[in-house]
């Protein structure tokens, strides 16, 4: 009896120690954001290898109840003696320290939970298979919300943001409801995507978004994501949507464009570079591509209709007289635009393009692309610019990118009786001789030593005339840039940081002052606003003095909410450029189309510009 109680005690000893110095993967990660042992050392980890790379290893133990738990754990390791000593499919025993761990260079990305410095690792078995989560079958996403943080009439876009960080609330999951949690909840576990459809080009590293066989919001007819309000009215992120990285086994991921679809795509959850990942076991191989044919415009002149007039909008990406590009936005116009009445041109450069030399004008640059055009069509495009101040409007250094318009004289022409402005003078709304509204200068530019545009595109005002007298002011609007700076969506601040926000939303202010000029004197004007105003209409904060004085022509025309893309970024199709029309212009018929040359392109490389033209044809008078 003596023999069997020490003999149970010794037993009961050995389970207490066991206990004590054991830790599960589940513990490890823990039901939020950071890991519950951060900074800790554990001991006797278990589970079974299930990636290795160069740095370390993945391993998963068997699946928990939670949802909110990942059972996946990187190991983080770049001993040959320790990555040589486990294989896929091992079953393991290791012990740690556990670390939240990001790049002192990028302090606005999430933190990663791993297990670094591994001593004692022990194989105790082999050959053995993980289950991985199908997700969209075992695992629904949440398809409007990435952050409950995102708070505000914008969601994620809303400004200003980094309002507060995932990472110092550290909030319990809720991956039923918000992209950035469910992807948290399977942190380095292993995860099947289902039928792939890819929904953008893939980046210089050939790194692509892919969405699943599951539910999705913003859904295009091409299959891929647009950037739409959610049934809430919040801006929808698309939390649905997840990055492939580079194949573990050195495969090389196929090219992508949007819209073609893949074979299953397994591999592993990780939070990297911004955005979390899934790290495949090998390449997926591609099953179906999208039709290439692009369609023309149906919105073409109408001849005998004096009221209509056709405007073409087309940030042309830093085009240059010599640009090799040049003429084939010369054969966009002419072919698939359909020689608009009016071209609304950004980024036209000077005439020594991107070389530094003191040149400004960029009439070679219009000339070139206006014979360009005529060599392909029936129409020779007259043109109207400003020269910027030398190095004072942003973009390439020496290109001096500037709006400008290309025009048929057949159709409209400048309305007479001013001269062209300088690009320090300040268009206004006069009363001509003959009594009817025009500018004091013809083109002019808007405010242009506003702080607004300090190293920005002015806006370029100018007044038109029909054949039959109808008279209409347009605005070509090229606002600060998005690029350069700012979180990643999928990013620790939340809101995250829009780059230039405030300036953007100061430019169209300034613009909003201008039309409200105009309608001051004449309530009744045409006033038609155009261009890359570089934001969505979604981050309504931006274009709110745009409220009740200019009316966006994709919702007068009822283009449906997912059409509504001339971009493509990350995991959604976004627009940036819009057209918008006066009050009154706004009561009659509007049509609009996004003709995709570029987002529909077969490859990054076939694309001409990062943005799609659009055409609209509108009526300056009549009802």
């Amino acid at each position: 009896m003596l023999t069997y109680a020490l003999s149970l005690l010794f037993i009961l000893q050995c389970a207490s120690v066991r206990s004590v110095y054991s830790t599960s993967i589940a513990d490890i990660q823990g039901s939020a954001f950071r890991s519950p042992y951060e900074g800790q050392s554990v001991q006797n980890v278990t589970g079974v290898v299930t990636m290795k790379l160069s740095t370390g290893f993945y391993i998963q133990s068997d699946p928990v109840q939670d949802a909110r738990v990942s059972t996946g754990l990187y190991v983080y390791s770049s001993s040959s003696k320790v990555l040589g000593t486990v294989q896929v499919g091992d079953m393991i025993s290791l012990s740690g320290n556990v670390q939240e761990y990001r790049s002192k260079s990028y302090p606005t990305y999430l933190l990663g939970t791993q297990l670094s410095s591994p001593t004692n690792v022990t194989v105790l078995s082999s050959s053995n298979t993980v289950r991985p989560v199908v997700l969209g079958v075992d695992r629904s996403h949440p398809t409007q919300y990435l952050s409950a943080l995102d708070i505000g009439h914008d969601g994620f876009l809303t400004v200003p943001g980094n309002q507060s960080q995932v990472e110092v609330k550290n909030a319990t999951s809720q991956p039923t409801k918000f992209g950035l949690d469910f992807w948290s909840s399977l942190e380095g576990q292993l995860v099947t995507v289902p039928k792939p459809v890819s929904i953008g080009f893939e980046n210089a590293y050939g790194e692509f978004w892919v969405r699943g066989h599951w539910k999705v919001t913003g859904g295009n007819a091409r299959g891929g994501l647009t950037l739409v309000f959610g049934p809430d009215g919040i801006p929808d992120p698309g939390p649905e949507a997840v990055l492939i990285g580079t194949p573990a086994d050195g495969t090389k991921n196929p090219t992508m464009c949007v819209g073609k679809t893949l074979s299953d795509i397994t591999g592993v959850v990780q939070y990297q570079f911004g955005f979390y990942y899934i790290i495949p076991l090998t390449a997926p191989t591609i099953l179906t591509v999208p039709e290439a044919t692009v369609p023309s415009t149906k919105l073409t002149s109408i001849s005998n209709n004096g009221c209509a007039v056709t405007l073409g909008d087309y940030n042309v990406d830093n085009m240059g007289p010599d640009s090799s590009h040049l003429p084939t936005i010369a054969t966009h116009i002419a072919s698939y635009l359909k020689t608009p009445d009016l071209m609304f041109l950004q980024e036209i450069q000077d005439n020594s393009g991107k070389t530094s030399d003191g040149t400004v004008s960029g009439n070679v640059t219009l000339s070139k692309l206006s014979a360009a055009i005529a060599s392909q069509s029936s129409v020779t495009y007259n043109f109207t610019e400003i020269a910027p101040v030398d190095g004072q409007d942003g973009g390439i250094p020496g290109g001096n990118i500037r709006p400008a318009y290309l025009f048929n004289p057949k159709r409209i022409s400048l309305v007479s009786g001013s001269s062209t402005g300088g690009p320090l003078d300040a268009v206004k709304p006069v009363f001509g001789h003959d009594g009817r509204l025009t500018l004091n200068f013809n083109p002019g530019r808007i405010d242009p030593t506003n702080a607004a545009w300090d190293t920005s595109r002015k806006p370029l005002v100018a007044a038109w005339q029909t054949a039959s007298g109808a008279r209409f002011f347009t605005i070509n609007v090229h606002d600060a840039s998005k690029s350069g700076g700012g979180s990643s969506v999928q990013g620790d601040p939340r809101p995250p940081l829009n780059i230039d926000i405030e300036q953007r939303t100061a430019q169209v202010q300034v613009i909003a002052s201008f039309i409200k000029s105009v309608l001051k004197m004449d309530p009744l004007a045409n006033v038609i606003i155009v261009g890359d105003f570089n934001e969505f209409v979604q981050t309504r904060s931006a274009f709110a003095a745009f409220n009740g004085i200019a009316f966006e022509v994709d919702d007068l025309a009822g283009l449906a909410p997912e059409e509504k893309y001339t971009y493509v970024y990350g995991n959604l199709m976004e627009q940036l450029d819009h057209i918008f029309v006066s009050p009154v212009m706004a009561l009659r018929k509007v049509e609009v189309e996004h003709v995709h040359v570029n987002t529909w392109a077969p490859s990054y490389d076939a694309k001409t510009s990062d943005h799609d033209p659009s055409v609209a044809r509108v009526r300056v008078c009549g009802l």
